[in-house]
């Protein structure tokens, strides 16, 4: 079938939706060109026979990743209006801004079939009820969901590689920062006199809970490093806490030692995905203990402060 004979009076009474999604916010900043071309979306489905009064635009999922629905307010209202049968057709530049997860995709496109409602994209229009074109869009999500994994891959294995020669930057813990391409002591002496005093403070008590005990009864702020956002790298102090005492001794980097990879993410089932600390065993080529040389030796930040 053309793609004028799939325009019905049913589904051109019902409203047009255009989904707009970028995955990231610095693709909705830097990469205007997609985000204009899907805004021109509505002109191709005003030439299909739709008027401006039926058109929805959908674009606040902009800065969302497709790989899941949560956080995709914009796209659960779709499923919804989808499954009321109040949509006549779905217009998007390509299937991966729908969803890249084959269970969100494959739910809208069974739903899709049973309301008579079409998908329509650069490369054509399809009717999911119809077996070819549900075999085309099947396919096409099928494909989205391995190019996720395939640009996960290669930046895994970037990260990797720059890991097993000490090269990788990451966040590194409060009171160190980079200087080029080495990790020094931060130069402010409030920070280091703030982690140096926890270590102080550890070697008089013995146990986490004395040391922030002791720490606040002094009146005394610990810092934390924002990343991220308006407050990227900037100093934040407040309180110090039972947890971040715990963190700050059981971090490898003030002994002087490179590590990567110390955790890895896992989903349960729920309605949110949550990320436990489970420690990467060294088998797995994850966990990185060395030293990249004298000149970049990390040393422990309560021994190094005491020195004159």
């Amino acid at each position: 079938m053309t793609m004028m004979s799939k325009m019905t009076d049913r589904r051109l009474s019902r409203q047009a939706c255009i989904y707009i999604r970028q995955s990231t916010l610095a693709q909705v900043r830097f990469n205007q060109e997609s985000t204009d071309r899907q805004y021109n979306l509505m002109n191709k489905a005003q030439s299909l026979g739709w008027s401006p009064q039926q058109i929805r635009i959908l674009d606040g999922d902009l800065g969302q990743s497709g790989a899941a629905m949560t956080n995709r307010e914009d796209f659960k209202a779709l499923v919804g209006e989808v499954a009321m049968s109040r949509v006549g057709a779905i217009f998007c530049l390509e299937a991966s801004r729908l969803a890249r997860s084959n269970q969100d995709w494959h739910r809208l496109l069974e739903l899709c079939a049973i309301t008579g409602t079409l998908v329509i994209d650069e490369d054509g229009c399809y009717n999911p009820a119809e077996f070819n074109d549900g075999l085309v869009m099947g396919m096409k999500g099928t494909f989205a969901q391995a190019e996720l994994h395939i640009i996960r891959a290669r930046l895994h294995g970037g990260k990797l590689n720059k890991d097993s020669k000490g090269e990788l930057r990451f966040p590194v813990p409060v009171g160190f920062v980079f200087e080029s391409s080495t990790i020094v002591l931060d130069p402010d002496r409030e920070v280091q006199g703030a982690v140096r005093t926890v270590f102080d403070l550890f070697t008089q008590e013995g146990t986490a809970f004395g040391v922030v005990q002791r720490f606040n009864a002094l009146g005394l702020r610990f810092p934390r490093r924002a990343y991220g956002r308006a407050w990227d790298g900037k100093l934040l102090w407040g309180r110090l806490t039972h947890s971040r005492v715990l963190s700050i001794l059981a971090n490898p980097s003030y002994a002087g030692t490179y590590e990567f990879g110390r955790y890895q993410s896992s989903k349960h089932v729920g309605a949110f995905r949550r990320y436990p600390h489970a420690v990467v065993p060294d088998a797995t080529g994850c966990l990185a203990r060395h030293d990249p040389g004298p000149s970049r030796r990390l040393h422990l930040l309560g021994s190094v402060c005491r020195q004159p």
